[in-house]
């Protein structure tokens, strides 16, 4: 399980949080067993990043997908948590990083990102 967080407490707390949403489990019975920072293989070349997230609003539950560039995958998960905390008003709290993936020029949706290309 890959969990974005500034530090790690955040990550144990995010974690633990995840996993009684997808299982019935507590802090008592489970243990975590290390907590590691991934790196970027090349934090020297730019890529396209699509985000898939869920994040709750004051209305409901909403479901996106979106797309930034960035030298590594923590920037544009930063740059993701900025962007929706300023178009709405999303708190960090409130979202749930799904997936995130390189994204290939040719395969890329939003037109503030085919720009580059």
């Amino acid at each position: 399980m890959h969990i974005f967080a500034p530090d790690q407490i955040v990550a144990k707390s995010r974690f633990w949080y995840f996993l009684r949403q997808l299982r019935k489990f507590k802090k008592a019975t489970g243990e975590i067993v290390s907590v590691k920072r991934i790196l970027e293989k090349t934090p020297l070349r730019v890529k396209n990043f699509g985000i898939w997230l869920r994040y709750d609003s004051r209305s409901g539950t909403h479901n996106m997908y979106r797309e930034y560039r960035d030298l590594t995958v923590g920037g544009a998960v930063t740059q993701c948590y900025s962007d929706m905390a300023s178009r709405h008003r999303a708190r960090a709290h409130s979202i749930q990083i799904i997936k995130v993936e390189s994204v290939e020029a040719s395969k890329t949706r939003r037109a503030h990102i085919k720009q580059f290309h």
